[in-house]
């Protein structure tokens, strides 16, 4: 049987195992805690939440959030260590830019990365997403997808 990959909402039940996932130590530093995550989405006003799933498995997390009226930006996206490099990520990515571009009006949907994460890179590039620049900031490479 294939395993199966899905987005669901994040609830009561499956709240632990999310902020559970572990990152390997050279990606700590560049991923927010989800446990800081879903505090920060449950005090902001359109900010969406879903847990990834391998079948039943908790096995990442993302988050993204609404920029302006055409624009939305996934803040968090992270699938745990011991199930990296399985083609989880790209799937879960797909899945939730398809639930993202059913929102009426949206015309990009960005997302922002360390600029030394090749894997993060060359993940968005293969699904669209076009690199536009350090942000303003100037701490992590933008990249947009035309929606």
């Amino acid at each position: 049987m294939t395993p199966s990959i899905s987005l669901r909402p994040v609830s009561r039940d499956n709240f632990d195992a999310i902020c559970s996932l572990p990152l390997p130590p050279e990606q700590q530093a560049m991923l927010a805690d989800n446990a800081y995550s879903l505090a920060e989405a449950a005090y902001n006003t359109g900010y969406q939440v879903r847990a990834i799933y391998l079948d039943d498995t908790v096995v990442g997390f993302m988050m993204w959030v609404p920029e302006s009226s055409s624009r939305c930006s996934i803040w968090r996206f992270m699938v745990g260590a011991p199930h990296q490099g399985r083609g989880i990520g790209s799937a879960a990515l797909e899945l939730a830019i398809a639930e993202i571009r059913a929102q009426p009006g949206l015309r990009e949907l960005e997302i922002c990365y360390h600029p030394g994460n090749e894997a993060s890179r060359r993940l968005y590039a293969r699904h669209g997403f076009i690199e536009q620049g350090l942000d303003a900031d100037g701490d992590d490479m933008l990249a947009v997808l035309p929606l």
